[in-house]
């Protein structure tokens, strides 16, 4: 016996921004695209200053890996996005530099943990020295509400949850 099944009905189309809000976002847009260039600029000279001939996504991996402490290269590529292998050439290299070592890891001995070396931890620290207070710096004239306001609202960007009131 056949039973009747409704047809599928199409999702509703989102009601069409207003011209100020598309107008706000793409401005909102720009910005962010200003920052992150001027964040990959200083990745970039970071990681030059760390090692040199460090690339950026190296970089990346290392302040993972320090953040961590301790991590697994498969651990590393799900938090990064990264491929496996493409991780695995940059700990290669990362370990010719001296910033890290592999140990086996002792729940599982088929598996190394990754840690940052006591000279990698010391290059890192020099690295960052020049732009270690760019931040505090950029923010001194900044009341403390309104920065707790922007990292809300940008938490709230970054989640896709509406903002909550402080």
């Amino acid at each position: 016996m056949l039973t009747h099944t409704p047809p599928e009905t199409a999702p509703r189309p989102a009601p069409a921004p207003s011209p100020a809000r598309t107008e706000a976002a793409q401005t909102l847009e720009a910005e962010f695209s200003a920052l992150m260039g001027q964040i990959q600029r200083l990745v970039a000279e970071t990681a030059t200053r760390l090692s040199p001939g460090l690339m950026p996504g190296d970089y990346k991996v290392f302040t993972a890996i320090v953040r961590a402490g301790s991590v697994t290269a498969t651990a590393l590529a799900d938090e990064l996005l990264m491929d496996k292998g493409q991780i695995s050439r940059i700990l290669r290299g990362l370990q010719e530099h001296g910033l890290i070592d592999r140990t086996p890891d002792p729940a599982d001995a088929r598996v190394s943990l990754v840690t940052p070396t006591a000279v990698g931890l010391a290059k890192l620290d020099a690295a960052r020295h020049p732009h270690q207070h760019s931040l505090i710096d950029a923010l001194e004239l900044w009341d403390v509400e309104d920065i707790r306001t922007l990292t809300r609202l940008l938490h709230a960007l970054r989640t896709a949850t509406p903002p909550t009131a402080p």
